[in-house]
């Protein structure tokens, strides 16, 4: 996602084990070239595969706000794992957040509500300044 037209990933983490049955898809996903067709639609993302063995594999990513998510892919076939990395690819980053309630007053604005009838753009004021 970007904000402000940054783009908020700065780099994208593979974590996987050569052997582990948990990762096969993983390694099928770097095997399979599927990274390097990610990494050149993005450019600006740091792409990186790093071997962790004995360990169940996950996507870690980091973002220009200093905040970083971890999905765990054990498990997961290869549109899981494409679909992680287009989630993480296209999020800022932030924790989400409830926004709440809209605001209520018991006093309404004294100025009223606007509508497309209202046509005072010809109407003259007069303005006394004393």
């Amino acid at each position: 996602m970007a904000t402000r037209g940054i783009k908020q990933l700065q780099k994208l983490e593979i974590f996987f084990c050569e052997i582990g049955g948990s990762s096969r898809s993983a390694r099928e996903y770097i095997q399979s070239g599927k990274i390097i067709d990610f990494a050149s639609s993005n450019p600006t993302v740091e792409v990186v595969a790093q071997l962790r063995n004995g360990k169940h594999p996950f996507i870690k990513a980091h973002y220009l706000t200093g905040f970083s998510k971890q999905v765990c892919i054990k498990n997961e076939g290869l549109e899981r794992i494409e679909k992680v990395m287009t989630m993480l690819n296209n999020t800022s980053g932030r924790k989400i957040t409830k926004i709440g309630s809209p605001i209520k007053t018991a006093t309404p604005s004294v100025q009223g509500v606007w509508t497309p009838m209202l046509d005072i753009a010809q109407k003259q004021f007069k303005i006394e300044i004393k």
